[in-house]
């Protein structure tokens, strides 16, 4: 990795594949972005930038500079051809298709009894216990649950798309290469293929009131989805919705418990469940970078990236930018310099969902889940509390957030 040289006042900065870094990969954003904006990182074949105003403009671009042909090789192996590799009219055909899905009466009317229904299920088998793990029995199995129902999918077979977006995560993340992550998340297009192409056809025939059989009627100047599109879609909404949703939902919680009197505050005055959120995206974020590739040479903080390089956009590091947050590194639902009316909108002033025209389709969609679960969990375990001695910690790289979260609580009755 290309690093400036160790001196007194200019320390080594790990490498984003070191265990150093995996450890607390914060410090290490705050060496990039006070010393070495733009690296060459040489085992990843990419150039990383780290500060707020460089990984915005890489968001924001309207793809003459900053494109997300990228995708091609990271993501279409193991979701096919998805609608984040799009651009133009044919990006904008395609989002119209999805996005009413995720938006407005469609969500409140029909989905939100379905997020209401799932997190009643998971917070009622362990509300009776007086002690669960968070991860484990919650957030991990919530958001999945919830876009199987959506899709009309059998819930029982949870432990398949669990593991199915798990395997495509550990590909996304495999900056290393290992063979058999990428091997692993190459089956799992297979069989996540054979698995949803039937059901497809059936929907086709059948329509129901479930997303799958909108999805299959949906048409936009005379465009409709193939069965291809529609199984890719479906594939990078259960690894995207599954997994970020999973991490933002412990994330939340441990923040919270580890600042007890802004949850106080958050169990008092439900409507801050939301300030909670767009705090959590921003401080401790689940997806820490997403990439570019340049179609052009671009001149950034600290240098020049030639054309047709790949961009790693350190979302980590740019969300606790000095020059855009105060006391950057503090973990406040109160801060004044981050919107919440705005945190779940593509003029987001956190960079967790991304921005500009590939903000991700799914933002409101994941702040009703959150709403729904952090406020029926207070209502279960309104005196939650870590177990004792337990501090929170993140893993991760390219994902990030609690693996556990053992809590302690009054036990209530269903």
């Amino acid at each position: 990795m290309a690093t400036a040289q160790q001196t007194p006042d200019h320390p080594a900065i790990p490498d984003i594949l070191s265990p150093e870094f995996a450890a607390d990969p914060y410090a290490a954003y705050r060496l990039m972005r006070e010393h070495a904006p733009l690296i060459h990182h040489e085992p990843t074949a990419s150039w990383i930038i780290s500060r707020y105003e460089d990984v915005e403009r890489a968001f924001k671009d309207k793809e003459s500079v900053f494109t997300t042909e990228n995708y091609d090789w990271q993501i279409e192996p193991v979701h096919g051809r998805t609608i984040l590799q799009l651009s133009g009219r044919e990006h904008a055909v395609r989002r119209a298709l999805v996005a009413p899905a995720f938006r407005g009466t469609e969500l409140r009317d029909t989905f939100l009894p379905v997020i209401r229904r799932n997190a009643r299920e998971l917070v009622d088998a362990v509300r009776h216990k007086g002690e669960a793990d968070l991860v484990d029995a919650f957030a991990t199995r919530f958001p999945v649950n919830v876009i199987a129902d959506m899709l009309g999918l059998d819930k029982a077979d949870h432990a398949r798309f669990h593991g199915w977006y798990t395997s495509v995560i550990a590909f996304l993340g495999n900056l290393a290469g290992d063979p058999e992550i990428a091997a692993a998340g190459e089956r799992t297009r297979t069989e996540f293929a054979a698995y949803m192409f039937p059901i497809i056809r059936s929907r086709r025939e059948n329509p129901g009131r479930d997303l799958l059989s909108v999805l299959c009627a949906a048409e936009v100047d005379g465009v409709r989805m193939s069965d291809e599109d529609i199984k890719a879609f479906c594939s990078l909404l259960l690894a995207a919705g599954g997994e970020t949703t999973d991490k933002a939902i412990a994330g939340i919680f441990a923040n919270l418990l580890t600042h007890p009197e802004q949850l106080a505050a958050v169990r008092e005055d439900r409507s801050l469940i939301d300030r909670a959120f767009a705090e959590t995206l921003r401080y401790s974020p689940p997806v820490h970078m997403i990439m570019r590739q340049t179609a052009t040479e671009v001149t950034v903080s600290g240098g020049t990236i030639p054309a047709g390089a790949t961009v790693t956009c350190l979302i980590g590091a740019a969300n606790r930018d000095g020059t855009r947050y105060r006391d950057p590194d503090r973990f406040d639902i109160f801060r004044d310099d981050l919107s919440t009316a705005n945190a779940f909108s593509a003029a987001a002033d956190h960079l967790a969902f991304a921005l500009g025209r590939h903000f991700c389709v799914g933002a409101l969609l994941a702040r009703a889940e959150v709403r729904e679960g952090v406020d029926q969990l207070l209502d279960a375990m309104p005196d939650m509390r870590l177990a004792d001695g337990f501090e929170p910690t993140e893993e991760g790289v390219f994902t990030r957030g609690p693996k556990t979260l053992p809590v302690r609580f009054t036990p209530v009755a269903a």
